[in-house]
């Protein structure tokens, strides 16, 4: 069985690694969404090391700044050799997202091919969500 120590680096796994920076450019339009696909997402199972893989959806309203788009798929690819879970990839996808391009509003999906039998989907929000949307599944 595993201490609670060794549970407590393994939740944070894949957290502190470095990874390419996110290039931006500036936005020249107000009030617009914009939605990234990536159906080729792999990382490793911070547990046995085995490869993980699923689909992310990112949708956000640009602030001052988009995304560029090579550099956040070189950001995401470098994910491939990190053990990292499920949760952890989502919510730290979000935050470096966030830092780099600060959004009025952004949300990431993450659906997870079955480990196990069990399909994991994992879904993560930060700002303000634009208006006539109530529920995140009308989002992305």
């Amino acid at each position: 069985m595993m201490t609670n120590d060794e549970k407590s680096k393994l939740s944070r796994k894949g957290l502190d690694v470095r990874l390419p920076e996110m290039d931006v450019f500036p936005n020249l339009f107000p009030g617009y969404r914009v939605t990234l696909s990536v159906p080729e997402y792999t990382s490793l199972c911070p547990k046995t090391g085995q490869p993980d893989f699923g689909t992310l959806t990112l949708a956000y309203v640009p602030g001052r700044w988009c995304v560029e788009l090579k550099s956040f798929k070189l950001y995401i690819h470098a994910y491939r050799n990190v053990g990292i879970s499920y949760e952890n990839a989502v919510n730290r996808v979000l935050r470096d997202f966030v830092r780099a391009c600060r959004p009025k509003w952004a949300c990431l999906k993450g659906e997870f091919t079955p480990r196990g039998g069990i399909r994991s989907v994992v879904e993560a929000e930060s700002g303000r969500r634009p208006k006539g949307f109530t529920r995140r599944s009308e989002v992305l």
